[in-house]
Order: structure tokens, then sequence, then C-alpha cells
């Protein structure tokens, strides 16, 4: 959700000096997707592509295409496991993708982080022992919030629920997301931990709380007061409000709802163009309230996004390597 890679191609000097709208809102965001997806079809009841079964070259088994739901577009998971024998028993990380709320997939990855293939990383933590669950979830124009949390809960309940029928471990889950992603994983967080989130949204998940052993939120902006010009433009069409003191931006703010209830956290941020404050200052929250946690932010000048670079960048392949040790030691 970094703003200068996703909002490079607008103008926004141009744009900043006039009011911002929802309208105004909606319309750079559309003009951005026009450019990203060059007309093709981004929200569907549908799969975008056949369902299939197989093993791929490094030994993964993939099963794709899996409907979570039906309330809402984009309700499909891809689940890939170290090995073809789903009969062992492996520790769960779920994870959503970035993309601003307007863009990326579970295939794709977020269009504007930095790297070529978010599936690098993908790879290297089933690698590392684990089954992967990538969730799709709507986008905007079609989706707003909280239609993508809501669709979070959904996706992890169908998994405990048809956990012997997939072969997962769903007492033993990391939830985990980039850019819009690690947004929805905090708001998940907070679900988890705080009655009054939940009674705040209408939304209950049905996993036991303690199933979900930690949460990996790599990079985002969610001190909703703080957004600048560019953020509210970015958030503005989700939220359907450009007042970021509204009930609804507050509700957005998941940092706002964080209690010691809280699982354990791992944040990161690329400090280019990510988001290193607010990860810091998620980090002292959860410290402040007993809650382990831990901040992996590069000393040297990495993008938002910068995870994908860990087959080339030391200090991208540490925060890697340090993000997997923090998820081995509470699923282990």
């Amino acid at each position: 959700m970094a703003e200068n890679s996703i909002l490079g191609k607008v103008d926004l000097a141009a744009l900043s000096k006039l009011p911002l709208t929802v309208e105004m809102c909606g319309k750079i965001v559309s003009a951005i997707q026009m450019g990203m997806y060059k007309g093709a079809t981004f929200n569907s009841f549908l799969p975008f592509h056949e369902p299939k079964r197989a093993v791929k070259e490094n030994g993964h088994l993939m099963i794709t295409e899996i409907k979570y739901g039906t309330r809402f577009m984009n309700s499909y998971l891809d689940i890939t496991y170290p090995t073809s024998d789903t009969s062992l028993r492996r520790p769960t990380v779920i994870y959503t993708h970035g993309g601003g709320f307007f863009g990326g997939s579970k295939t794709m990855g977020d269009p504007m982080a930095a790297g070529d293939d978010a599936n690098f990383l993908f790879e290297d933590i089933v690698n590392a022992g684990y089954n992967f669950v990538n969730v799709d979830y709507v986008l905007t124009p079609d989706g707003h919030f909280p239609d993508q949390l809501i669709q979070l809960v959904e996706a992890i309940d169908f998994l405990s629920a048809h956990a012997a029928e997939y072969g997962l471990d769903m007492t033993n889950v990391a939830v985990m997301g980039s850019s819009a992603g690690a947004i929805l994983t905090g708001q998940y967080g907070a679900l988890l931990s705080n009655s009054v989130y939940r009674d705040r949204l209408g939304i209950k998940p049905k996993i036991q709380a303690e199933y979900i052993k930690c949460l990996v939120i790599d990079d985002a902006p969610f001190r909703t007061e703080n957004y600048n010009w560019a953020l509210r433009a970015m958030i503005g069409n989700l939220l359907k409000t450009v007042d970021m003191k509204s009930d609804t931006a507050e509700s957005f703010n998941a940092y706002a709802f964080f209690t010691d209830k809280m699982p354990p956290c791992f944040f990161d941020a690329g400090p280019k163009d990510g988001f290193p404050e607010d990860m810091r200052a998620c980090g002292e929250k959860l410290t402040a309230l007993g809650v382990a946690n831990e901040v992996y932010i590069p000393t040297e000048n990495l993008p938002h996004g910068f995870l994908n670079l860990a087959r080339t960048n030391k200090q991208a392949r540490e925060g890697e390597e340090r993000l997997i040790a923090f998820i081995n030691r509470y699923t282990s």
C-alpha cells in the first residue's frame, strides 16, 4: 500500500489542490485499475482459473480455486503443501495479499510491492514445513469495508470446518498479510481479542481464539487519523468516506482496538516508501500491553514489500528468516 508506487502515475500535485471527495477517490482508483488490468475482470463470483490439484516441480502440492463463501466475489482460496502427503500434521499459515484493496490477487500478490514474484516468499514458508493458504477477497469498487474482513473470517471458519478434508491442522494457525492484507490481519487479531470490536462490526469468528498462535503484519498504515491526502484518496472509496474521524474510519483502525489478549505479532516495514512508523507504534502498544511481539525494520533503505527481495538482498533475507523463526516459535 505504499502511496508512491500505487499512485505514481496519477498527478497528485494537481489533484491535491482540489477538495477530496469519495467520488474523486473512485475516479483515481478506477484510473489505476484501468492501467493495471487493461479492462480485464478483477472481481467475479466465478474462479479466474480452472481448479487444479497438481504437484509442482519443487515437490509442493497445490489445490486451487477452493470456494469458501458465496456472499462476496473472489471468495476462493488456494492451499500449498510441502509434499503430496496431506496426512502429515503441519502448522497452517493463512495469507492475504496486498494491493490497496483495489489490486492484486492470491495468484499475483501485490502488483505494487517490490520484486517480481511474491511467490518466492510463499515457497520459502512452505519449505520451512508449513501448509500455506492463500486467500482472495473482493476489491473495490464492488467491495467496501468490512467486506474483506468478513471474507477472511469466512475463509478461516471454512478451513476449520473442512480441516480433515484438506489435511489441515486448524488448531495451530498463523495469520499473515502484506500491505492491505496486513491491515486485514490486524483487524482479525482485534476481532479475536476485543469483544467491543466484534460487537462494533457485528463480526464474530467461529474459530477458538487460542488456535490462532500468532500474526504476521507486513507493512501497512493503521492509524487512520494520520493518513495524508494520498492515503485518504486511496482508502476513501473503500470506506465510502474521506473523513478519517468518522465511525467507519475509526473502525478501520485496528490499532485502536488492540488489547492484551492479542496473539503474538511480528511487524515489518520497508523504510523507503513503507510504513515503519505505524509498525513501530503497533509494536510499542503491544509491548505496553504485555503482548509478545517483534518489529523488523531494515537499516538499508528498502522499499515497501521488501520481503519479496529475500533471494537477492541480505537484509530482506534476514527479515524473512526472522519472520519464519517467529512463526515457528509460536506454532512449534
